[in-house]
């Protein structure tokens, strides 16, 4: 099916894309990467007269460093992000994800701000981003403002960025050298069933874990009676505690029937992977235990 016929304009400027959405109001949307707005238009599930292509706005793309912040332009690509050795040097955990993500083709097409602001609840970037701290900065009429990706996805397909809007960047702050990252996921299709992130972060002596998942609900969702449960816990010791805190913490998650799997399947899948992702990020076990049922 073919999408309702609109008018594509491109700026070269925040300016001209913001002036532009101003014009046309509700019949216009900004446009980067496509791989999930197109897709709804052809669908017909979603429907604009006006597309504004930001592409060509490059101070919107590349990683920077800035002070103890990570910094990736909106329009950065999973494959740019994949590939690119700042990420590698200081979030490898990240490369890998974008490495992994879907396809070539949108990895080569998808942007991570594009990503985030379309807020599908079966993407892999929203879970480690939150568990990494992140935040986005968003751009509009009345200037920019700063929402902790954790915050920033409220519900299937709904964000906290405002139409008049457009992501400009997500901020991460480089990760101390006593804390390892890692995200992992399962699926069968194209998109995960369920993703886990999790982080171990040994500071002054006191071990505290993040954990994150992803997929298994409207929005990412912090496994904090994990995350209590193995708090003060030395990256040695954790195994002792963590299958059955896991399998306790993932009974508590909103997972339902869908064409990703039963929801069954899915807590057994995120309790599996909470010890993976625990155990690899304390360096337990790297490449993640086999026999576990997946």
């Amino acid at each position: 099916m073919l999408p309702h016929r609109f008018q594509l304009h491109r700026s070269a400027t925040l300016g001209a894309a913001l002036e532009l959405r101003a014009r046309y109001g509700d019949d216009a949307a900004y446009y980067a990467g496509g791989t999930e707005l197109l897709l709804a238009m052809k669908a017909r599930v979603l429907r604009y007269d006006h597309l504004i292509d930001l592409k060509n706005i490059t101070s919107l793309r590349g990683v920077q460093l800035e002070s103890e912040e990570i910094v990736i332009g909106a329009l950065t690509t999973h494959l740019d992000l994949a590939r690119d050795a700042l990420v590698h040097r200081l979030i490898p955990a990240y490369a890998a994800l974008s490495n992994n993500i879907a396809n070539i083709r949108v990895r080569v097409a998808g942007t991570i701000g594009g990503n985030l602001c379309f807020g599908e609840p079966h993407a892999d970037p929203p879970a480690l981003l939150a568990a990494l701290d992140a935040r986005v900065e968003l751009q509009g009429p009345e200037g920019i403002r700063s929402v902790a990706v954790a915050d920033f996805i409220e519900d299937e397909f709904t964000t906290q960025r405002r139409d008049d809007e457009i992501m400009i960047a997500v901020r991460i702050p480089v990760p101390r050298p006593a804390h390892n990252f890692t995200y992992l996921k399962f699926g069968h299709l194209e998109r995960p069933a369920v993703g886990i992130a999790a982080g171990c972060c040994a500071d002054a002596g006191a071990t505290s874990y993040r954990i994150w998942a992803g997929s298994i609900g409207s929005r990412p969702i912090r496994i904090e009676k994990l995350e209590a449960a193995l708090k003060g816990i030395p990256p040695n010791s954790v195994g002792d505690v963590l299958k059955i805190n896991a399998v306790a913490a993932a009974a508590d998650l909103p997972a339902r029937d869908d064409l990703h799997g039963s929801a069954d399947y899915k807590l057994h899948l995120a309790s599996v992977l909470m010890q993976r992702a625990v155990l690899q990020v304390a360096g337990q076990s790297p490449d993640g235990g086999k026999d576990d049922g997946i």
